[in-house]
């Protein structure tokens, strides 16, 4: 079987969370060949792979959000203009009314046209107008004309992309890599599967909500995009998969037909843990908080670092071990180390990226203070080295450290609230000053972890639904559907 595993801002470009599971999915098929196509966000990134790929990935792809126009450009003084059937397949995608995605994919994979030319063109401008009068009459038009060009121009660079061919296309997300997804089953037929680890919709809608780049109304108009575009690969995708029950449940509140749905939680190889090196003499004394995280706004280290300045107050001897790439936001870097040095705590070391098994050992708990997450693999990974966690209350958190309804282990952890500075920084005391209480902790993580989130399982469940997808692609084509 051939597999285009379809993924927007991860692997094999960043370490950690989502391309880490990404590689071990790969790894976890030796028998099928895995095409990957990665979104970057410019060819600036081209090629900057953090991975060392496995032996099965025949072939890697970029999509790019920012780039070049390959399209033909018009003669001098004339433009491409739209026939009947394109310019309301593009005006139903802007008015959010029915979305004619099929005459939008024909119009960029069939036709040679100027994305430039297309967004400076009449046709663009005239239905612009049009939902400018009928919505936003009361914003400077110029700004907002302008603003739709930069909304439609990624989508439109993704519309462009030529897709190789592949048996099924795996999505791990909605978003552009769902519209990469269904275009692939329009155009070749082929087989469509969806993975979110963190629901794509909310995501982006959380990182608007926050965002000082995008104003008032615009971003209302930046989420709706995202959500078409969800809902396009909901309708779409034979099967999509949750992590775990909420998920499903925002799934489908956003569109998606509950009988898609299987739940597939995350697996890791707890084996990889069994012999790992405990602490070393440089340990003695301290009390080591590990966290593993890539350094981005969405995991809110700000707050982590003003809880353990606090905690540090109460217990001397903590120390606050940062392990995870620190290349993805240098701006939110360099803030982070200007909040250390205001607050003039020590005892924070960053490590950049790690081979988790070498410092997981050293750890007396982990901790995780993320304003955004699905399941997070750096819990499941403290459980496979006996250690309990503190966490934010979002995404399975809750889940993972209480278990599910039928689960009697006891708490794994401690859970917070986010951006709670106090409620995190009495946690860290906590379990800093209760040695026994972090050993129970830290034996009901493994005993759950052991349980319910090993590798082979996850790899038996999509070994299920892979030959599911293809077993349908293939009872169409015997019967001619698309």
């Amino acid at each position: 079987m051939r597999i285009c595993l379809v993924a927007e801002g991860c692997y094999p470009y960043v370490v950690g969370g989502v391309s880490g599971w990404i590689n071990n999915m790969i790894k976890s098929f030796p028998e099928h060949e895995f095409i990957i196509l990665a979104i970057v966000s410019d060819r600036e990134n081209s090629g900057q792979f953090k991975y060392e790929l496995p032996e099965n990935v025949v072939e890697v792809y970029e999509a790019y959000l920012n780039d070049y126009d390959w399209g033909m450009k018009p003669k001098e003084g004339k433009r491409t203009h739209l026939n009947s059937k394109q310019y309301k397949a593009l005006r139903s995608i802007v008015f959010n009314e029915e979305p004619r995605w099929y005459a939008l994919f024909d119009l960029f994979q069939k036709t040679n046209i100027s994305i430039d030319d297309l967004l400076m063109g009449a046709d663009f401008l005239h239905i612009i107008q049009e939902y400018y009068d009928a919505n936003y009459s009361q914003i400077v038009f110029s700004d907002f004309l302008w603003t739709m060009r930069s909304i439609y121009l990624p989508l439109f660079l993704i519309l462009k992309t030529k897709l190789p061919r592949a048996d099924i296309y795996h999505c791990v997300a909605t978003g552009y890599a769902g519209i990469l997804g269904s275009m692939a089953k329009y155009l070749y037929g082929s087989g469509l599967m969806i993975s979110e680890h963190g629901i794509y919709t909310r995501e982006r809608e959380e990182e608007l909500l926050k965002a000082t780049w995008v104003q008032g109304a615009y971003k209302n108009i930046w989420i709706e995009q995202f959500k078409k575009m969800s809902r396009l690969a909901y309708e779409r995708a034979t099967i999509v998969t949750a992590l775990y029950e909420h998920a499903e449940e925002l799934q489908i509140e956003l569109g998606c037909d509950k009988e898609k749905i299987y739940i597939t939680p995350n697996g890791i190889d707890i084996d990889r843990y069994a012999s790992i090196p405990g602490k070393s003499p440089e340990d003695e004394g301290y009390i080591n908080i590990g966290a593993i995280v890539r350094i981005a706004p969405i995991k809110d280290l700000k707050t982590m670092v003003r809880a353990f300045a606090f905690a540090k107050k109460q217990v001397s001897n903590l120390k606050l071990w940062i392990m995870g790439p620190a290349d993805e936001d240098e701006t939110y870097l360099k803030e982070l180390n200007e909040l250390i040095d205001v607050l003039q705590v020590e005892d924070i070391v960053f490590t950049g990226s790690i081979d988790v098994t070498k410092y997981m050992g050293r750890m007396d708990f982990t901790i995780l203070t993320s304003i955004s997450e699905g399941q997070p693999l750096t819990i499941l990974e403290s459980y496979a080295a006996s250690k309990p966690v503190i966490a934010t209350d979002v995404g399975n958190c809750r889940e993972l450290i209480y278990g599910s309804k039928f689960d009697e282990r006891g708490a794994s952890g401690i859970l917070c609230h986010i951006m709670n500075v106090e409620e995190i920084a009495g946690a860290m005391v906590e379990l800093a000053l209760n040695k026994e209480e972090r050993e129970r902790m830290g034996a009901a993580g493994y005993s759950r972890v052991v349980k319910n989130f090993r590798i082979e399982q996850m790899r038996d469940r999509y070994e299920i639904l892979y030959d599911k997808v293809y077993d349908d692609l293939y009872e169409k084509i015997g019967r001619g559907d698309n």
